[in-house]
């Protein structure tokens, strides 16, 4: 799935731009960013923002109980992965063999000029975490509940192949949702697009994610709508309150396309908070509750950091191209089998 927008785009969009554009836009951005409530007296949280970093989801199995890493190994984690670019960027050798198909990975063709790595640990409230999840205390996801991992596959066993229609293939690929988790609930960083832009006005907070344009409109009410269980959107339906400083947005109701890492979302719940730390850095919280599929509720935070470059239009080219060609393809394979062709792929 190719976007155009990468960092290198970026700097080049931003010079052709034109000075005075960005002149007048990082002029609003440094004055903006100093205003901590808004017109109408709720906290402020507008704003570009980023979440990519060097922060896994789940934690390393083998620091156990650990949340934090000290300053030391925190800088180390950061050389870790800045060498693991540096060694990703080398030249190739352009007379290497092919490399086997079974080695290759699930997208082969995304190069560092696509890819914009979290690379740094920012801090949230002084520790270096060892993972945005914090609670259970390993810092993993708790386990599942007995059976349910047999009937999802029963549920997939009985599923019609991904390809026989567009139907099997998955939301992000065409271009409904996020790829990964990016859009939410739970918001989080993948290889790319990791940026969010938070807006506000009287009653309401929206979300827009960079990564396939989702936005997701939050209602500051106290009661959600009965007709939401009906309308079941895509990113569930968002009711939000204030608490002291601090929005706090629960979500339910998802379109039952729409998985979360792998499970149904009937019945679940996510509970989200969104904390300013400081001008240019937003405490996002999370909370997931669905005892359908896990022994018990888990939670975690990712650090948000400002940024002040704009949020660019996610151009979606699977949706356009991409599928017609994969789908094209079963119906021709289907017709060679049909006609006696042996299909099988050869490799030295």
């Amino acid at each position: 799935m190719n976007s155009t927008k990468n960092n290198n785009a970026r700097d080049l969009a931003g010079i052709a731009v034109g000075a005075l554009f960005l002149t007048c836009f990082t002029f609003a951005s440094s004055t903006f960013a100093q205003s901590a409530t808004t017109e109408w007296g709720v906290p402020d949280l507008q704003g570009n923002w980023k979440n990519a970093t060097v922060m896994p989801f789940e934690r390393p199995s083998e620091l156990g109980t650990k949340q934090a890493y000290s300053e030391a190994e925190a800088v180390e984690l950061e050389r870790q992965a800045q060498q693991a670019v540096e060694e990703d960027n080398l030249p190739l050798d352009p007379n290497r063999p092919a490399p086997a198909a079974e080695a290759l990975p699930p997208v082969g063709n995304y190069d560092l000029f696509w890819t914009d790595r979290g690379m740094f640990l920012p801090t949230i409230d002084g520790e270096f975490r060892t993972s945005a999840i914090t609670s259970p205390a390993n810092g993993r996801i708790p386990e599942r509940v007995a059976g349910f991992d047999d009937s999802m596959r029963e549920l997939r066993a009985n599923r019609r192949d991904r390809n026989d229609g567009p139907e099997g293939r998955s939301l992000g690929e065409r271009c409904l949702v996020a790829f990964g988790y990016s859009s939410g609930p739970v918001m989080s960083p993948v290889m790319y697009n990791s940026h969010l832009q938070i807006v506000q006005s009287p009653g309401y907070v929206t979300l827009i994610v960079e990564m396939v344009h989702d936005a997701r409109i939050i209602k500051i009410v106290d009661e959600r709508s009965p007709a939401s269980e009906a309308h079941q959107k895509w990113m569930g339906d968002s009711i939000g309150r204030w608490e002291g400083d601090t929005l706090i947005v629960e979500t339910k109701n998802y379109n039952p396309w729409h998985e979360y890492r792998g499970a149904p979302t009937a019945n679940l719940t996510v509970i989200e908070t969104f904390r300013r730390d400081g001008n240019n850095k937003l405490i996002y919280g999370f909370t997931v509750d669905d005892p359908s599929v896990y022994t018990a509720q888990w939670s975690g935070e990712y650090p948000l950091s400002r940024f002040e470059e704009p949020i660019y239009e996610y151009a979606c080219h699977e949706g356009n191209y991409g599928i017609i060609g994969i789908l094209a393809g079963a119906r021709r394979l289907e017709s060679m089998a049909e006609s006696g062709v042996e299909l099988k792929v050869e490799q030295e």
